[in-house]
């Protein structure tokens, strides 16, 4: 399908957060300290990760992917940003806004099913540990991953498609820093009802239907750790599960943070800074949370840098995890 649109318009204006010249260094170098921290330290967790022989099990082979997607999903939004910011110029063309979208919708998607599947990882661990190992098998891995790609791939088909069939109108500045779903539904001409009933049923269904799961994963976890009779045993058992809780609830708080900033104060400003977040803070923040509160990493990457590290026994399912 062509990138057009019935009005001929070829081009959009990011308008970014600051029209202020004096700020736009600061901008720039604020973000691009934070890209360049989550690519390496995304990067690092995926070379650690696949240098270690202890490492190669279901858990961090999710946590590999989820650090590739985060990666990804910065990559899609902030070099672009960077650019309009060094050459002073707003512009981007409409193929590039909606590859932009395409893009930023596809990494959304994989990352709330990454998330998913790694609650549902931890539930096994704990909740089945003696069957972990068959239940959790390669192939088992493999198809969760392949299937959140074709899932987040065909949504994101879905939702550029619907936008495709919009006509656009003189208004072409988008007040955000990157090409946004709704932002463009926005600044549509034509009827967008359809594009809105698609949009926020997918996103109850995506994003509802994903935390219900992550919900019921660590109802279950919550209550097999209950029954468990010592404290250093509950302890041990829901430490397991401390970096991925954390992830998971920067990414869905700030998501709901998001949503409702915006609804309540009709500003898109608002709304785009704080979207910053999710885009860029969060994937920016998951190597040090991954790290910082696992012992296995914090090993890896030291193997990995050539530092001595100490070893710790590591007991099947309980092992600190994401």
């Amino acid at each position: 399908m062509d990138p057009r649109n019935d009005t001929g318009i070829s081009e959009f204006y990011l308008m970014g957060f600051s029209e202020e010249l004096e700020l736009q260094p600061l901008v720039f170098g604020l973000f691009l300290s934070m890209y360049l921290i989550t690519v390496f330290g995304n990067l690092l967790i995926i070379l650690a990760v696949s240098s270690d022989p202890h490492l190669h099990t279901p858990m961090y082979f999710f946590l590999t992917n989820l650090s590739f997607v985060d990666i990804c999903f910065t990559s899609t939004t902030v070099p672009k940003m960077l650019q309009n910011i060094q050459t002073q110029s707003k512009v981007i063309t409409y193929a590039r806004c909606l590859t932009q979208m395409y893009f930023f919708i596809l990494f959304t998607g994989l990352d709330i099913f990454l998330l998913t599947v790694m609650a549902y990882d931890r539930f096994v661990a704990i909740c089945h540990p003696l069957r972990y190992t068959v239940i959790m098998n390669p192939w088992l891995c493999a198809l969760l991953v392949l299937v959140s790609w074709v899932l987040s791939v065909l949504h994101s088909l879905l939702q550029t498609s619907m936008v495709l069939q919009l006509s656009f109108c003189t208004e072409v500045e988008i007040p955000h820093f990157f090409c946004e779903l709704n932002q463009m539904i926005q600044l549509a001409c034509s009827d967008t009802f359809l594009n809105n009933m698609v949009m926020y049923f997918a996103a109850m269904l995506l994003a509802g239907g994903t935390f219900l799961g992550i919900l019921y994963s660590y109802s279950r976890i919550v209550s097999s750790i209950h029954r468990i009779s010592s404290a250093q045993g509950k302890y041990k058992a829901f430490s397991t599960c401390a970096s991925h809780l954390s992830v998971v609830s920067l990414f869905y708080c700030t998501g709901l943070g998001v949503y409702l900033s915006s609804a309540a104060t009709q500003s898109s400003h608002s709304s785009a800074v704080a979207s910053v977040m999710y885009t860029v803070v969060i994937p920016m923040l998951n190597p040090f949370i991954y790290s910082l509160r696992n012992r296995d990493i914090k090993e890896a990457l030291m193997r990995f840098s050539g530092m001595p590290a100490l070893k710790e026994p590591i007991i099947l399912g309980l092992k600190r995890c994401p």
